[in-house]
């Protein structure tokens, strides 16, 4: 079975208050297994735009990476990483 990957793009605008997004997100992250593949770190922007920081998260298949973002924990992080940053956020089969 193919796995599911949230593949996220960010520019935060307030580094102070994004900690608190990771916080409100951890139980979700550890409700659906999320394997953090990539979260950050240095990179080469080759074409095209990019943002600050680059994340790839792997769950068991489509459907549970579907399920991580729909949930009620991770809705409601969502909120609070909307009001500290901007996204570019897909989630695909791989």
């Amino acid at each position: 079975m193919a796995k599911g990957y949230w593949i996220v793009r960010v520019s935060i605008h307030d580094r102070d208050r994004y900690p608190d997004y990771l916080a409100a997100a951890k139980p979700a992250f550890e409700k659906f297994g999320a394997n953090f593949i990539v979260s950050g770190g240095p990179f080469d922007s080759m074409e095209g735009t990019s943002r600050d920081r680059n994340v790839v998260v792997e769950f068991k298949d489509l459907a549970t990476a579907k399920a991580c973002y729909q949930s009620p924990e991770y809705q409601a992080a969502k909120v609070v990483r909307q009001k500290c940053s901007e996204a570019d956020f897909i989630i695909i089969e791989g």
